[in-house]
Protein backbone atom coordinates (compact mmCIF):
# COMPACT_ATOMS: atom_id res chain seq x y z
CA UNK A 1 0.00 0.00 0.00
CA UNK A 2 1.43 3.32 -1.05
CA UNK A 3 0.16 6.72 -0.13
CA UNK A 4 0.46 9.33 -2.84
CA UNK A 5 -1.29 12.60 -3.31
CA UNK A 6 -2.93 12.98 -6.66
CA UNK A 7 -1.92 15.87 -8.89
CA UNK A 8 -5.18 17.58 -9.73
CA UNK A 9 -3.85 20.52 -11.73
CA UNK A 10 -0.51 21.86 -12.88
CA UNK A 11 0.26 25.37 -13.98
CA UNK A 12 3.55 27.03 -14.88
CA UNK A 13 4.30 30.37 -13.23
CA UNK A 14 7.01 32.92 -13.63
CA UNK A 15 8.86 34.19 -10.57
CA UNK A 16 7.02 37.52 -10.97
CA UNK A 17 3.61 35.86 -10.89
CA UNK A 18 4.68 33.80 -7.89
CA UNK A 19 5.75 36.98 -6.11
CA UNK A 20 2.26 38.45 -6.56
CA UNK A 21 0.59 35.30 -5.22
CA UNK A 22 2.91 35.09 -2.22
CA UNK A 23 2.42 38.81 -1.48
CA UNK A 24 -1.33 38.19 -1.27
CA UNK A 25 -0.79 35.26 1.10
CA UNK A 26 1.63 37.32 3.20
CA UNK A 27 -0.89 40.20 3.46
CA UNK A 28 -3.65 37.77 4.41
CA UNK A 29 -1.48 36.23 7.16
CA UNK A 30 -0.46 39.70 8.41
CA UNK A 31 -4.14 40.53 9.05
CA UNK A 32 -4.44 37.59 11.43
CA UNK A 33 -2.02 38.20 14.29
CA UNK A 34 -2.33 34.63 15.56
CA UNK A 35 -1.07 33.08 12.32
CA UNK A 36 2.66 33.13 11.77
CA UNK A 37 4.47 32.60 8.51
CA UNK A 38 5.87 29.12 8.33
CA UNK A 39 9.60 28.90 7.66
CA UNK A 40 9.12 27.55 4.13
CA UNK A 41 6.70 30.33 3.22
CA UNK A 42 9.01 33.01 4.62
CA UNK A 43 11.94 31.58 2.63
CA UNK A 44 9.84 31.44 -0.55
CA UNK A 45 8.82 35.08 -0.13
CA UNK A 46 12.44 36.07 0.49
CA UNK A 47 13.52 34.15 -2.63
CA UNK A 48 10.99 35.74 -4.99
CA UNK A 49 11.70 39.20 -3.60
CA UNK A 50 15.39 38.72 -4.28
CA UNK A 51 15.16 37.22 -7.77
CA UNK A 52 12.18 38.95 -9.38
CA UNK A 53 13.41 41.18 -12.19
CA UNK A 54 10.43 41.66 -14.50
CA UNK A 55 6.87 42.74 -13.84
CA UNK A 56 4.33 39.88 -14.16
CA UNK A 57 2.94 41.23 -17.45
CA UNK A 58 6.43 41.59 -18.93
CA UNK A 59 7.37 38.09 -17.80
CA UNK A 60 4.25 36.62 -19.42
CA UNK A 61 4.94 38.55 -22.64
CA UNK A 62 8.48 37.14 -22.60
CA UNK A 63 7.13 33.60 -22.19
CA UNK A 64 4.72 34.16 -25.08
CA UNK A 65 7.50 35.50 -27.32
CA UNK A 66 9.78 32.59 -26.42
CA UNK A 67 7.06 30.05 -27.21
CA UNK A 68 6.81 31.46 -30.72
CA UNK A 69 10.35 30.20 -31.37
CA UNK A 70 10.74 26.73 -32.85
CA UNK A 71 12.82 24.96 -30.17
CA UNK A 72 11.17 26.48 -27.10
CA UNK A 73 8.30 24.57 -25.51
CA UNK A 74 6.17 25.83 -22.62
CA UNK A 75 8.19 24.43 -19.68
CA UNK A 76 11.45 25.66 -21.24
CA UNK A 77 9.99 29.11 -21.91
CA UNK A 78 9.05 29.46 -18.25
CA UNK A 79 12.45 28.19 -17.14
CA UNK A 80 14.20 30.72 -19.39
CA UNK A 81 11.92 33.54 -18.18
CA UNK A 82 12.68 32.65 -14.56
CA UNK A 83 16.44 32.28 -14.98
CA UNK A 84 17.01 35.06 -17.54
CA UNK A 85 20.28 33.65 -18.90
CA UNK A 86 22.71 36.32 -20.10
CA UNK A 87 24.90 34.36 -22.49
CA UNK A 88 25.11 31.19 -24.57
CA UNK A 89 26.66 29.10 -21.80
CA UNK A 90 23.92 29.93 -19.32
CA UNK A 91 21.29 29.25 -21.97
CA UNK A 92 22.91 25.93 -22.90
CA UNK A 93 22.57 24.84 -19.27
CA UNK A 94 18.79 25.25 -19.59
CA UNK A 95 18.86 22.80 -22.49
CA UNK A 96 21.38 20.42 -20.88
CA UNK A 97 18.80 17.72 -20.18
CA UNK A 98 17.10 17.92 -23.57
CA UNK A 99 17.71 15.26 -26.18
CA UNK A 100 18.90 17.87 -28.64
CA UNK A 101 21.28 20.79 -28.59
CA UNK A 102 20.78 24.18 -30.14
CA UNK A 103 22.96 25.77 -32.76
CA UNK A 104 24.64 29.10 -32.15
CA UNK A 105 22.05 30.89 -34.29
CA UNK A 106 19.18 29.36 -32.32
CA UNK A 107 20.82 30.37 -29.04
CA UNK A 108 21.37 33.89 -30.35
CA UNK A 109 17.72 34.11 -31.43
CA UNK A 110 16.58 33.28 -27.88
CA UNK A 111 19.10 35.71 -26.39
CA UNK A 112 17.84 38.46 -28.72
CA UNK A 113 14.29 37.92 -27.43
CA UNK A 114 15.62 38.08 -23.86
CA UNK A 115 17.52 41.30 -24.62
CA UNK A 116 14.22 43.04 -25.41
CA UNK A 117 13.04 42.51 -21.83
CA UNK A 118 16.15 42.71 -19.65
Amino acid sequence: MTIFKEIVDEEFLTVSETKELLADIEAERAMDEERELRYELARAIEHVNRFTVLEPEEAQDLVDDLQELEKVDEPTAYKIANLLPRNRDELRSVYAQQRYSLSGDELDEILNVLAQYV
